[in-house]
């Protein structure tokens, strides 16, 4: 894999950027002057695409001209010693203005109450939610050498803005290698005789480099939604539903060491951390995993570890054991020492038993297990347990159910059989309803099923859909 050795002070400097302090502008004039005005300018402008994704192109492309601007102006021999700082002010000061030229984050406008340094701060610390529906599509090799050709800066500011708002939760590291590569590969192909075989060997030399980045942003979306320890509570639903002839002691050691990868890797500067440490998590997999399901002894046997980790990813729930039904732990156990252990153990059993998507069993088990922590709290946490377990277990029997219903079929037929299926149900359901309300009901719940019905859905967007579509139930 390429070297990128600026890398190591990017993320120093996109708070240099934004907080003017003396020891960090020294960083960003050493950036400028190591990469060069033009490889700084690439970097800014994948930093300002990934941080800003809801912004236009014009918007970032204008607030990376500012920023380089600066940084030249304030990096110059002789430059004010206040430059930086006051130029970083004024920049901020900027982006609260109405008519501001600068793309906006949620939250902006509370920064904005704030002055100086602290402004730039909390400026700083804004973040978007994951991009859950990437959207960028890769031209054809005829329309990318046209549009390279008319314009090859042009080319490479757009292709660098699209690629890093749709896939900004992968490490900055391997955003920027991977474009600096697809862009070395278009200024190749686009100028050799025979560009289509060109594009064929150039594309199979960075397929490693493109899967590493799109899987990272991937994974890394999910662990930015849910956090560290629902991260964690998530990996392990997903392996107890693909291998549920699995023991915890098989599947706990994958979920905690996916979620330590990501921990380190997701924001990392280095871009050898997620090619480092994936290839050892699938040998784990293959040792604890081949032997429970044939699914993933298939994966195992896929020629490098990316593809292996791929085919693990998407490997679907199998069948669930038919066992007793299990009991939610008792108030020694969630209110003890043994509190994650017993919580952990609760989650794989249901989970091995339950044929719902992960985003449905991830929301009612946080939720269950936040009711039963109240009860700690409490005076008598024996009879508070007594008094809340019984209306839980309705509850969460309940959600269960409705989220089988919204996800009936959906995982056993092509998309068009499960269309024809759910309309037959809901016909069912509801004789007296016209065509044309059933028609947009069809739609609507198998929009929602496309979306959340698979064991790797969108966390953020499905939480809030599923919310909306409980209720629906509820009221038909």
């Amino acid at each position: 894999m390429k070297k990128v050795p600026f890398l190591l002070l990017a993320v120093a400097f996109v708070h240099a950027l934004e907080r003017g302090r003396d020891y960090e502008k020294d960083k960003v004039c050493k950036e400028l002057t190591s990469l060069g005005k033009d490889d700084f300018t690439s970097l800014s402008m994948v930093l300002y695409s990934r941080k800003f994704p809801s912004g236009t192109f014009e918007q970032i492309s204008h607030l990376v001209k500012e920023v380089v601007s600066l940084t030249e102006a304030c990096c110059a021999d002789g430059a004010d010693p206040d430059c930086y700082d006051d130029r970083t002010s004024a920049l901020s000061a900027r982006s609260c203005e109405s008519d501001s030229p600068f793309p906006e984050h949620p939250g902006t406008s509370e920064c904005c109450t704030k002055e100086g340094l602290e402004k730039k701060l909390c400026m700083a610390a804004l973040k978007h939610q994951p991009q859950e529906f990437p959207t960028y599509i890769e031209p054809s090799n005829d329309e990318i050498c046209e549009a390279f050709r008319k314009d090859p800066k042009g080319f490479a500011d757009e292709f660098m803005y699209e690629y890093s708002i749709n896939y900004g939760q992968a490490p900055l590291s391997l955003l920027v290698s991977y474009t600096k590569s697809y862009l070395s590969m278009v200024g190749s192909c686009c100028t050799s005789q025979n560009p289509t075989i060109c594009f064929l060997k150039e594309r199979l030399q960075i397929k490693h480099l493109s899967l590493l980045t799109t899987m990272s942003n991937r994974i890394c979306s999910q662990y930015v939604a849910y956090g560290k320890e629902k991260s964690r509570l998530s990996h392990l639903i997903k392996l107890s539903q693909k291998a549920p002839s699995a023991n915890l002691e098989d599947v706990l050691p994958l979920a905690e060491d996916v979620t330590a990868i990501l921990s380190k890797c997701c924001e990392s500067p280095s871009e050898d951390c997620m090619a480092k440490e994936l290839p050892e998590h699938t040998v784990k997999i293959c040792d604890n995993l081949s032997t429970k399901n044939t699914k993933f002894k298939d994966c195992c046997q896929e020629k490098t570890p990316m593809d292996i980790f791929m085919c693990a990813y998407f490997t679907p729930a199998a069948q669930p054991l038919e066992l007793p039904e299990v009991e939610l732990p008792t108030s020694k156990h969630v209110c003890g020492k043994e509190n994650t252990e017993a919580m952990d153990k609760y989650t794989f059993e249901l989970s091995r038993r339950t044929h719902v998507p992960e985003v449905f069993l991830s929301k009612i088990l946080e939720q269950t297990s936040k009711n039963l922590q109240e009860c700690c709290d409490s005076e008598d946490s024996t009879a508070c347990f007594n008094a809340k377990v019984p209306q839980l277990k309705k509850e969460l029997s309940s959600f269960i159910d409705k989220g089988r219903e919204l996800c009936a079929d959906y995982s056993e037929n092509t998309f068009t059989e499960y269309k024809k299926k759910l309309a037959e149900r809901l016909r069912t359901k509801f004789p007296d309803a016209t065509d044309t309300e059933l028609e947009e009901l069809v739609g609507r719940r198998s929009d929602f099923a496309s979306k959340c019905c698979s064991i790797n859905s969108p966390p953020l967007y499905c939480d809030s859909e599923i919310d909306a579509e409980m209720k629906s139930t509820l009221q038909s």
